[in-house]
């Protein structure tokens, strides 16, 4: 498979990883900011692209009115299923759908959000045009992309652990896919030659907190597609590599609770 195949293979033992250790602490915080772009929607459906394990959904739900119903969407039915386990709530419906193709009639949906998950399409303009296809006349796309790795000091971290290990071919994917799309002119680009005409790009520096310097690390080696990474470099190690990398965030911050810098853009779009 080539590495825009397994940058999106949300599968196995990695959505549960993925919800448990990195949602609270790299996440949510975000989502309750998408959340907030959409307060003032008072009734109709939000579509959600990528919505994985419903962090942003759950946080949708607290923020929206009642009137407003949510079809969240993922390609990965294994990340759906867990989200669906964390949530049982009539205005929502899990959809497994690919955000490049979607099988929606046009302009059914008061707004598109997407967390997190524009670094994966394949083609970032095909995406944009389908969200721009089933919005409503002045309906949002409100999304979020993580900053430069640099900005990011738990994922720069494990990332240059990870190249200690393995200096001859260093895993490479947080730099990659997650942290590889944060030019604001690229971003603009490709929304307006999607057809969006407004766009508004925020950094957003947040700080990541967690209760134990390891679930992060956890999070990260083995909840996300980082994992198969480290599987073909070291098989039958992925404790032992993930320890390694959990020593160098130790070496940074200590052994107790953990309180690292984080930056992402929030990008909201119009026709």
């Amino acid at each position: 498979m080539t590495a825009v195949q397994t940058d999106r293979a949300f599968a196995g033992a990695i959505p549960a990883l993925y919800d448990r250790c990195l949602g609270p602490c790299l996440f949510a915080p975000y989502a309750a900011e998408l959340a907030a772009r959409l307060g003032g929607a008072a009734s109709g459906t939000v579509l959600e692209l990528a919505a994985g394990t419903g962090i942003v959904t759950r946080a949708l739900l607290r923020a929206l009115p009642a009137a407003v119903r949510i079809v969240a969407t993922d390609l990965n039915r294994a990340m759906l299923d867990v989200a669906a386990t964390r949530l049982s709530d009539g205005r929502v419906e899990w959809r497994q759908a690919d955000a490049l193709r979607l099988s929606f009639a046009a302009e059914r949906f008061a707004a598109v959000v997407c967390g997190f998950g524009a670094m994966f399409f394949p083609d970032r303009i095909a995406g944009y045009r389908e969200a721009l296809r089933v919005l409503r006349p002045g309906g949002p796309l409100v999304f979020t992309v993580w900053d430069r790795i640099a900005e990011n000091e738990l994922a720069d971290i494990v990332t240059d652990a990870l190249a200690a290990l393995f200096p001859a071919d260093p895993p490479r994917f947080l730099v990659r896919t997650p942290h590889g799309y944060h030019d604001p002119r690229t971003i603009r680009r490709e929304l307006r030659e999607a057809g969006f005409a407004q766009v508004r790009i925020d950094a957003l520096p947040r700080r990541s907190r967690a209760p134990s310097y390891r679930d992060p690390v956890i999070g990260l080696c083995q909840g996300t597609p980082l994992r198969g990474e480290i599987e073909a470099r070291a098989p039958g190690r992925l404790d032992e590599v993930t320890e390694v990398a959990a020593a160098a965030v130790a070496a940074r911050f200590g052994t107790g609770p953990i309180d690292a810098k984080m930056s992402a853009l929030l990008v909201e779009a119009r026709r």
